[in-house]
């Protein structure tokens, strides 16, 4: 019986090829039962099964042989199987990702918005800002947020501080980013969809006002009493489409 079609990474693990899966479930059983038979004796860890959301119907059988689910996305399910016992599984995506932008004008005033979908029924002042999309660099995602979220055109200057935090959406983490943004233009237009109000606010009673948490009061306080870390570029290293590094700027370092 021929095995799945498969190719192997640096770390003993087979990785089958989705297109070239059987449509026929009791097929895939029987080759499935055959190619790990081989892959064992061939000294491999780890079987590496990406299903198509077209052939769900795999997915029992696949279950039924010792494999295990891993992680799934809109159009296909990836489930592993170790064939040594104890090898290491890499787990998947465990943070969630977002950015919110310290916008102030010449002014002395922060930009601020109240969500629509809110617990209290008094409003309450945060940062504009949101998730990032997969591949977006934080730069992109924090000025683009503050456009939606209030119309603002604003330029991205400096990160500031982050905040880390565990048991999140699904018991994920989630690290926010605090970014300092310069304004270029000043007219406001709400995203209706998610913010009930947008806002410029005298940054002094942004910080004294009762309806702000204490954490968006400090790192505002963060934004307003360190420079940050700027965007960064090293030569021989750096692939902009794939890295995003922030460092102090030349006369900040010591």
């Amino acid at each position: 019986m021929d095995t799945l079609e498969y190719s192997t990474n640096p770390f003993g693990g087979a990785i089958t090829d989705p297109a070239h899966l059987p449509d026929d479930s009791q097929q895939f059983e029987a080759r499935l039962k055959s190619s790990i038979g081989a892959w064992t004796e061939e000294g491999l860890k780890v079987v590496w099964l990406e299903v198509p959301i077209a052939k769900s119907d795999l997915i029992p059988v696949a279950v039924q042989q010792g494999f295990t689910f891993h992680h799934s996305e809109d159009g296909y399910l990836m489930l592993t199987h170790q064939l040594e016992t104890g090898a290491f599984v890499p787990p998947f995506a465990t943070h969630y990702t977002g950015a919110g932008g310290v916008v102030l004008n010449d002014s002395e005033e922060l930009l601020v918005v109240s969500e629509r979908y809110r617990r209290s029924k008094t409003p309450s002042y945060k940062l504009p800002g949101g998730a990032l999309h997969a591949g977006e660099h934080l730069e992109q995602c924090v000025v683009r947020e503050v456009k939606e979220e209030t119309g603002v055109d604003a330029e991205f200057v400096s990160l500031v501080c982050f905040r880390h935090w565990h048991g999140y959406r699904y018991g994920k983490s989630d690290i926010y980013f605090v970014c300092r943004l310069k304004p270029l233009s000043h007219e406001v237009t709400i995203q209706a969809e998610e913010i009930a109000e947008a806002l410029w606010m005298p940054v002094n009673n942004y910080l004294d006002a009762e309806g702000v948490s204490v954490f968006n009061k400090e790192i505002v306080r963060a934004a307003l009493s360190s420079p940050g870390v700027a965007p960064a570029h090293i030569d021989g290293y750096s692939d902009p489409d794939r890295h995003e590094i922030f460092m102090p700027r030349s006369n900040d370092r010591t």
